[in-house]
């Protein structure tokens, strides 16, 4: 049996006719960037963020430039982040002269362990930019609190968490500004980059639609300078006709994790599961811990089950970061995470028979019986897979 870690076609295939007829009306109206596709796209992420603003970037690496950029943060500021995360995170830091200055992650959720924030701050500090890894929100009140106190920019890194919840508040609308991405293999995918910041706030809103477009405003006119960082029509098509299949898909990839839950647990595998402790976890990614996870992943691969790893390398041993002077055991739990995590297929479209198939196989590496479901769970499935359907449908 094959078992992708995503499978792009058979979602596409789904709604292959609205995602057509989207992208026919941008290229019938010649309109490519910017323009009306791209502001009824805006209204669509901000509503569903639950948020004033939204503005279209290129990409989610770009919205996070951006927003560094609007707070004016260059050489000698320093912004708290996470070492357990995608290179864009630190990256754009770096990029504007900035310096990342690291905090260690929770081991059971993979986010910023908030409760370390504050030792880390110094007079230098000018903003912090938590994670939402995987799907789920890091401890946005820790988080705020400490920025509050100390008068600091929070730029939620919410690249991997569109739609999750923390206290009944969306992802990216709980600091000052939230950055998504739309990368193709993101919950709610474009067919190329594409990125969004949300906001709360009218002024800085503003300050980000005029530095996406070279810092102009009117065209021709610079006050500020800013960069080509544009949201284009066409993937603004895709991500609005996408975007009312969205819930359904996170109702089917939550379904998948606890069918994960159960069997995995049944089976008694020494493995760790997933920690949900937030209102809504997507499950962008869903990812055990395992001792030897780098001979499972092959053995998951020989079997034809895809796999990926997020994170091999933390982002503190890096070697274009080794001007930052961290070493191996710098941030234990992030280096530990990064040695024993593997995310398993959950995409929605994932049935019963493949996700029995890889955790079978992992049974098999490990040299345990595998479970076979129950009575129970079955009827649980079968209830929650038509709900999935009517969802997505």
């Amino acid at each position: 049996m094959n078992v992708p870690l995503l499978d792009l076609k058979a979602q596409y295939a789904a709604i292959k006719t609205e995602v057509e007829a989207a992208i026919a009306e941008v290229l019938e109206s010649q309109h490519f960037i910017l323009g009306p596709k791209v502001e009824q796209c805006e209204k669509a992420i901000a509503a569903y963020s639950k948020c004033s603003h939204a503005i279209g970037f290129s990409s989610g690496s770009d919205a996070l430039l951006a927003c560094l950029m609007a707070e004016g943060i260059g050489p000698g500021d320093e912004v708290v982040t996470t070492p357990y995360s995608f290179f864009a995170t630190a990256g754009a830091i770096a990029r504007l002269g900035a310096t990342p200055v690291f905090v260690d992650i929770d081991p059971a959720t993979y986010n910023i362990d908030a409760s370390q924030i504050r030792s880390r701050i110094t007079d230098k500090t000018r903003a912090i930019i938590p994670v939402h890894l995987y799907g789920q929100m890091a401890d946005m009140d820790a988080v705020m609190r400490v920025a509050d106190q100390h008068g600091l920019v929070v730029i939620e890194d919410a690249a991997q968490a569109i739609g999750a919840e923390y206290k009944g508040r969306r992802a990216g609308s709980i600091g000052h500004y939230g950055c998504l991405s739309f990368f193709p293999s993101k919950n709610l995918g474009a067919a190329g980059d594409a990125g969004m910041v949300v906001t709360n706030e009218a002024q800085r809103a503003e300050k980000l639609r005029c530095l996406r477009s070279h810092g102009s405003k009117p065209k021709y006119y610079h006050k500020i300078v800013g960069g080509n960082f544009r949201l284009d029509a066409l993937q603004a098509a895709v991500i609005s006709a996408k975007l009312p299949h969205l819930d359904g898909w996170t109702t089917a990839r939550q379904r998948n994790a606890k069918r994960y839950d159960q069997l995995l647990g049944e089976a008694g595998l020494p493995v760790s599961l997933p920690a949900v402790v937030t209102d809504r976890h997507i499950f962008n990614q869903y990812v055990i811990r395992v001792s030897e996870r780098d001979q499972l992943q092959a053995h998951l691969k020989r079997n034809g089950v895809g796999t990926e790893v997020y994170y091999p390398v933390p982002l503190h041993l890096q070697e274009c970061f080794a001007y930052l002077g961290y070493t191996a055991g710098s941030f234990h739990e992030s280096e530990r995470a990064a040695k024993e995590t593997l995310a398993l297929p959950v995409y929605p479209e994932l049935t019963d028979a493949q996700a029995q198939f890889v955790v079978g196989c992992i049974c098999e590496f490990l040299g345990i019986d595998p479970p076979r479901p129950a009575a129970s769970f079955q009827a649980v499935s079968a209830l929650a897979g038509a709900q999935s359907q009517a969802a997505l449908e």
